[in-house]
């Protein structure tokens, strides 16, 4: 069976003051998203189709997408705030565009299998594809989805740099229950503390299982995507910032009981670089796990 991998390059990195997508971490200049390929090609991904901002395709392509397309079937879809149905009018204030489901959504035509969803700033981990892969290998399509997503422990994912927004979530027997998107979590101690939108604090033990935006999906999603992302804008499109993001959506149809999500809990380390503080942790990181042996430099030989 042939797998797509999905990546989701078209966030404005405000957080990080620049595009991290393309910012390199490797020892031969290879950025995470080169990581993240070659671990998904390693793992039976035959297809990359890379979602990116018009304004920023052709740095993209010069920094990372011309090695890449030299390994695997390379394809690129844009996601831009004019993507919307023809009956919504986009407030005038508004500038950038509506959030990972719409960013999955806008992959719609170039998907015809099952696919993974990733972010192009996260650092997964090679077993977190295999993982992954072999999920989509038996995962039939259907008009109940079946679905995975790799989780991880939430003390692995934080910041010593600033707070984060995780979605947090409950598991039974192998199947995702329930995911929440926290915003404002800090580390604190060996643990983190969540502060909601009313100033409100609750600590959080750090074992909590989170995900990290590492989907895996059959193409029926497109259709709940599009009928989720219509009700979204009728119901918030006019919040100013407000987003239509993959674990609402996930949440909803779980909740609804059209899809099961298996989760594919992963031993391997995440990290990424949500602050451009985190950049230095992130470069040793890889070093260590070159001069391991876990990958080659320079990466694509």
């Amino acid at each position: 069976m042939s797998l797509t991998l999905l990546v989701l390059a078209a966030g404005m990195g405000s957080r990080y003051g620049g595009l991290k997508q393309i910012d390199p971490v490797g020892p031969g200049g290879e950025t995470l998203l080169d990581y993240s390929v070659y671990d998904a090609v390693r793992a039976g991904f035959d297809r990359v189709v890379f979602i990116v901002r018009g304004d920023m395709e052709q740095d993209f392509r010069a920094a990372v997408g011309s090695r890449i397309e030299r390994r695997v079937a390379v394809e690129y879809c844009r996601q831009e705030l004019e993507m919307v149905p023809g009956w919504f009018s986009i407030p005038p204030e508004r500038r950038k565009p509506w959030g990972t489901g719409h960013a999955v959504l806008a992959a719609r035509d170039a998907i015809g299998g099952n696919f993974a969803a990733v972010n192009a700033d996260d650092f997964y981990g090679a077993g977190s594809y295999r993982r992954l892969a072999g999920h989509l290998q038996q995962a039939a399509d259907g008009r109940r989805g079946d679905y995975g997503m790799v989780g991880f422990r939430l003390r692995e994912t934080l910041s010593d740099h600033g707070t984060v927004a995780r979605g947090v979530c409950r598991s039974r027997q192998g199947l995702l229950e329930q995911v929440v998107e926290l915003t404002r979590i800090a580390r604190r101690g060996d643990g983190a503390v969540h502060t909601d939108p009313q100033g409100r604090a609750r600590s959080l033990s750090g074992d909590e299982l989170v995900s990290m935006n590492m989907w895996g999906f059959t193409p029926s999603i497109f259709e709940h995507l599009e009928r989720a992302f219509a009700r979204f804008l009728r119901e918030r499109g006019r919040e100013d910032g407000a987003e239509f993001m993959i674990p609402t959506l996930v949440n909803d149809l779980v909740a609804a009981g059209q899809a099961k999500v298996r989760v594919l809990r992963s031993s391997d380390s995440w990290f990424g670089v949500t602050y451009r503080e985190d950049r230095e942790r992130v470069t040793s990181q890889i070093r260590d796990l070159v001069r391991r042996g876990s990958y080659p430099a320079p990466l694509w030989r």
